[in-house]
């Protein structure tokens, strides 16, 4: 899936350790559609290699397209929907294209492990 804004919110990265010990960091970003009722969606890029892949575009104010995946995943009874973003590319304000940056999307067993129980407020595992 595809979705084209501008980038309104940098989140502040989050990370840990999966429950086989492996690190892991992912961080969020919001984008607004530019269109006559403007639309808000928040999606992450997980993986530290990624996240510095996309840095450079994914900067408040500039307009990107982004290719996505969804996902839901249930824990303790509740769904949660997962949206990562595998290609992010810069564009101009007359619409084109500028620079792409593309991954191959992401193994479904690479997703983080619920993090400890002290490690969130919530409980959540996110």
């Amino acid at each position: 899936m595809e979705i084209q804004g501008k980038v309104i919110a940098v989140l502040a990265p989050r990370e840990g350790t999966s429950k086989t010990g492996n690190p892991w960091k992912v961080q969020e970003y919001v984008i607004e559609t530019e269109e006559q009722y403007p639309k808000k969606m928040c999606f992450e890029v997980f993986g530290n290699d990624r996240i510095s892949q996309f840095a450079s575009m994914l900067v408040v104010g500039n307009t990107v397209k982004v290719s996505f995946d969804i996902d839901a995943r249930q824990w303790n009874d509740r769904w949660f929907n997962s949206i990562r973003a595998w290609k992010v590319e810069h564009v101009n304000p007359d619409g084109s294209v500028v620079g792409s940056t593309a991954a191959a999307p992401a193994p479904q067993a690479a997703a983080p492990a619920a993090p400890a129980a002290q490690e969130s407020e919530e409980d959540l595992p996110f």
